[in-house]
This record gives C-alpha cells, sequence and structure tokens, in this order.
C-alpha cells in the first residue's frame, strides 16, 4: 500500500447493528416458546460516575434487545466477601441467564475472587476462569467479551487468519490473553507484547494483525505497522483516543478499527448475544 492510500475503515458500529437485531429475533422467539424473557443481572459496587454510565447504556441496550435486566447497586463499602455473596445469588436464582460484574470494583475488592463466583453457564461477560480454560481449549462456554467481539469483525471483514503472524499488545486476563488464545485457534502464530517488551516497534513491523490492547494512547506509532497490515485497536484512553496512532497508521495498514466506532460497539452486542444463548442453553431452546 502506498502512503498516498488510506486503510479500509472497520465499521464495528454497523456489525453491531446487526449483532443486536439478530440477538432480538433470537430473544422474542425465547419469550415466545417458553413464556420467559433472557435475564441480563448486573453488579455495581460504588457509584463512580463512568461504571454508573457504562451499566446504565448496557442496561438500555438491553432493553432494545428484549432482554430483561435486573440492576444490583452496592455501596462503596461492600466487602468481598459480601460481594460474592450476592453474586452466588444470582448464580443460583433460575430467573438469571446472564451475570455482570461492572468492574473495576475497587482496590478493596479481591476482584477475581469476586469473578469466580459467577457460575460458569452464567459467565456471559466471559471473566471466570472457567471460561479461559474453554477459551483455550475451544470448549463450549462463553468468550470475554472485547476479544470475541474482536474475532467477529475480522470474520466478517474476511481477514485470513491461518499462518498469518498475529501480535497482540497487552496481557489483561479479559483482554489481551483471551484475544490471543482466540487468534491460535485460527491457527494464527502469536506473539504476546506489553509494558515490558524490549523493543515493541521490531515486533509490531512484523505483524499481519496487531490488536492493540494495553491502555496506552498512540502507543503504536504509525510508522511501525507492516504495509497491507490489519489493525485492531482495542484501547479506549481519554479524549477518544486509541492504543493506536491512526492517522499515520491508516496510510499504511490495509484495515484498520476507529476509535471509537470499531472494537468498542461489538463488545456490548457480544453481550447481549450471548446473555441470549446463555438464556437459550438454560431454558433449553434450541435454535429454530
Amino acid at each position: 500500500m502506498s502512503t498516498t492510500e488510506t486503510a479500509q475503515l472497520v465499521d464495528g458500529s454497523g456489525l453491531a447493528a446487526r449483532t443486536v437485531e439478530e440477538t432480538a429475533a433470537r430473544a422474542a422467539e425465547i419469550a415466545r416458546r417458553t413464556g420467559t424473557s433472557p435475564c441480563l443481572a448486573t453488579a455495581l459496587v460504588g457509584e463512580d460516575p463512568a461504571s454508573v454510565t457504562y451499566v446504565r447504556m448496557k442496561r438500555a441496550r438491553c432493553a432494545k434487545a428484549g432482554i430483561r435486566s435486573r440492576h444490583i447497586a452496592l455501596p462503596a463499602t461492600t466487602t468481598t466477601a459480601e460481594l460474592v455473596g450476592v453474586l452466588k445469588g444470582l448464580s443460583d436464582d433460575p430467573g438469571v441467564h446472564g451475570i455482570l460484574l461492572q468492574h473495576p470494583c475497587g482496590p478493596h475488592i479481591d476482584e477475581r475472587a469476586a469473578f469466580e463466583a459467577i457460575a460458569p453457564e452464567k459467565d456471559v461477560d466471559g471473566v471466570t476462569m472457567h471460561s479461559f480454560t474453554a477459551m483455550s481449549f475451544s470448549s463450549p462456554g462463553f468468550v470475554s467479551c472485547t476479544p470475541g467481539g474482536i474475532m467477529r469483525l475480522l470474520e466478517a471483514y474476511d481477514v485470513e487468519l491461518a499462518g498469518k503472524h498475529a501480535v497482540v499488545v497487552g496481557r489483561s486476563a479479559i483482554l489481551g490473553k483471551p484475544a490471543g488464545m482466540l487468534l491460535l485457534a485460527k491457527d494464527a502464530t502469536v506473539t504476546y507484547c506489553h509494558s515490558r517488551t524490549v523493543d515493541l516497534p521490531a515486533f509490531v513491523r512484523e505483524a499481519d494483525v496487531v490488536v492493540a490492547a494495553v491502555g496506552r494512547p498512540r502507543l503504536i506509532r504509525g510508522e511501525d505497522i507492516k504495509p497491507g497490515a490489519v489493525v485492531i485497536d482495542a484501547g479506549y484512553n481519554p479524549g477518544n483516543v486509541g492504543d493506536v496512532d491512526f492517522t499515520t497508521a491508516r496510510t499504511r495498514a490495509r484495515l484498520i478499527t476507529p476509535v471509537p466506532g470499531g472494537v468498542g460497539p461489538m463488545t456490548i452486542a457480544v453481550l447481549l448475544a450471548q446473555t441470549v444463548e446463555a438464556a437459550a442453553r438454560q431454558l433449553g431452546v434450541e435454535h429454530s
């Protein structure tokens, strides 16, 4: 690709809208056949403004998709034991089909202990160790929503992954690590990089697919993108800035996700789709 051309933009908003439309149709079918609408329970500790906004947005999207939502608002003083008790209660409730713990929960909460209190069959956010294991072994389960959204985007744009070199920049338990495992399952050769990687640009320059998920604005420079590469920017930093220097990267990449409008919309779409799938499994409804 010459420097006078620009990459094709990946329309995450469009694919997310189609995904939610399909999800709403499936939710309506489940309700018609069982008399029960899929239900997503959200739990939030404290009143962090960003988290409150995220939960409100997710509940609004649920309503549009025909998914009931139940919200558990907990005070900032909630202990790990109390939060675990709430999540176990939701796990045991047959009226709840999916559970979302909005994080971060605060420094006093053991988030891993809280996540593990969510029953695997209701882990529609893909945050438990059970779900990560299922992803790693390509077994039935629920994927982490952002990596799951990334894979749907790559599939929608017919990105060939078999034999390609994918570089994942980031190693978080619910984004970087599972993204790499999902890419590996599609026969990509995967390299994990992170904040302590020596000479990160050297790895990026060799990548056919770059997944940026480290949470550092414009960490990945456009001049380091391999001409014709696919760039998936899962970073979201203040000022609507991703982890990739978008302006320069789009002159070298073949495909690139914008921020916002790329990966973000797909995260919620996958959450809704997995909630409906969880309800279908729990209620014994097969695809018609």
